[in-house]
């Protein structure tokens, strides 16, 4: 009788956590459908008066100016130009450290340097943004003379220590995680450590990385304070990093924290900034998943 009851405290024990884990995932599926909504509710409302043509070929972007353009070129540009910045200096460094970390480093260090390096992700970003406008742009400027005062080049160069946890941690879970039977067969047709590593264990772990790679650079498109602090609030069309450029987040703020009235046509445009903005990240980041699973399901079939 007892035994009984006991299985029958645990099957309800067991249920009661599904539906936890159950109702923690619908509320973020949820969540994330309601913002889609939302935005493209109030974006519908933008696009009957602005086509999607203008929207996406003029190279323009004055709102709200007296004579308005409705491009967002300029804003994709300065976003994806200190992204850019950002994820080519992050990613060799990621995948360096994600090396040492899971190829090189003794376990003792490994469980101290993981967490040191994910502290970076912790710092808000604000100070990030104050850092690169009071520090890092002076001092480029003693030996950069033409770079202005905003710019792309130092919000991008500090963004990229804001992204690094991100790849140099997925990557090292990722890394680590190659089956240690492909070590031994590499060490086995004679191959050193080194070789190891970078002929047979990264390849192995490519699609992973890419993965890593993928999130990260999802994760710099959508930063806000310190490329609004740093970067300008000039949607500039230009590859020029020494100039200043407005990204689509930073415009967002600039609108949400004006004077702009309210259910205008100038107040629309930040929903449908923030729909490209919204989708241009979902896409970034089903392919970092898709990756990832392509990884996981590679090594499922290899194991």
């Amino acid at each position: 009788m007892k035994t009984k009851k006991m299985v029958r405290w645990v099957y309800w024990q067991e249920k009661l956590v599904v539906m936890v884990i159950f109702s923690c995932a619908f509320v973020s599926v949820i969540t994330t459908l309601a913002i889609a909504i939302s935005l493209g509710v109030e974006a519908i409302g933008f696009f009957r008066e602005v086509s999607l043509i203008r929207f996406l070929t003029e190279k323009e972007w004055t709102p709200l100016f007296s004579i308005k353009k409705f491009g967002i070129l300029p804003l994709l540009c300065g976003t994806f130009l200190v992204a850019g910045i950002a994820m080519i200096l992050s990613i060799p460094m990621g995948i360096i450290i994600a090396t040492y970390l899971a190829e090189y480093a003794s376990e003792r260090a490994r469980r101290f340097l993981k967490p040191v390096i994910e502290v970076l992700a912790g710092i808000p970003s604000v100070l990030y943004g104050y850092f690169a406008l009071l520090f890092v742009t002076p001092l480029f400027q003693k030996f950069i003379p033409s770079l202005s005062g905003f710019n792309a080049f130092s919000p991008g160069i500090v963004l990229a220590f804001m992204v690094l946890p991100t790849i140099a941690s997925l990557s090292e879970d990722i890394i680590y995680a190659v089956p240690q039977s492909i070590r031994e067969a590499s060490f086995a047709l004679g191959a050193t450590k080194l070789q190891t590593v970078f002929r047979a264990v990264l390849p192995a772990a490519s699609s992973g990385i890419l993965a890593s790679c993928f999130l990260g650079f999802s994760r710099a498109i959508g930063e806000t304070m310190l490329v609004t602090i740093a970067a300008g609030q000039m949607p500039n069309l230009t590859i020029n990093p020494f100039e200043p450029i407005q990204t689509m987040t930073a415009y967002i703020v600039q609108v949400s924290l004006g004077d702009v009235p309210h259910g205008s046509l100038e107040y629309k445009t930040i929903f449908a900034v923030g729909l490209s903005l919204f989708l241009i990240t979902l896409v970034f980041n089903l392919l970092g998943l898709f990756l990832r699973e392509r990884f996981v399901r590679t090594f499922q079939r290899l194991g």
